[in-house]
């Protein structure tokens, strides 16, 4: 899956610096635009969906180059866009949407051995998590996120993060047991 990039083709006429920022955010979405995809596919469990919300993560970024660049972490700025969009679109359309898990695979991450089927599996059972629980899950184990961070990064209290991540768990346990 290729993510638009450049100066006009993320945001078209948006008010940014064309300059050697630029680059610097093409070289960016370059390098991490897959694992914003597999985050985004994670959390909404609808790849279609995860395509949209990581093409206006990007957009907004664009737009706010010169200020993102300069902050830690932009990685982590365009996980909370993300996450913060969902939510918002879940909000709006409060929906379930049942995808095939399989459409979910993408190519396996280099060093990891685990297969196909068992990449479908996995993505099944997140898929039959609530939303709140798959977030948290996948923020916890997939991104590696300190309780704190997700906490901060969903805008709840910390011990409802962890209780979401142990609800989640269980229910992972049980459909693998």
């Amino acid at each position: 899956m290729e993510l638009m990039v450049g100066a006009g083709s993320v945001a078209e006429g948006a008010p940014h610096d064309a300059s050697s920022s630029s680059e610097s955010f093409d070289d960016w979405v370059r390098a991490r635009q897959d694992a914003l995809l597999r985050f985004a596919t994670l959390i909404t469990a609808d790849s279609d969906l995860a395509r949209d919300l990581v093409q206006d993560a990007l957009t907004r970024m664009y737009a706010r180059w010169s200020r993102v660049s300069r902050l830690e972490g932009p990685d982590a700025y365009a996980r909370r866009i993300i996450v913060n969009q969902n939510v918002s679109r879940w909000r709006r359309d409060r929906r379930v949407t049942v995808v095939d898990p399989a459409e979910m695979v993408s190519t396996p991450v280099p060093g990891h051995e685990s297969t196909i089927s068992d990449r479908v599996t996995i993505l099944a059972a997140l898929a039959r998590l609530p939303r709140d629980q798959r977030v948290a899950v996948v923020l916890r184990y997939y991104e590696d996120l300190s309780y704190q961070e997700i906490a901060t990064l969903t805008g709840v209290r910390e011990g409802t993060v962890r209780s979401r991540v142990s609800r989640g768990i269980s229910s992972l346990e049980g459909d693998f047991r």
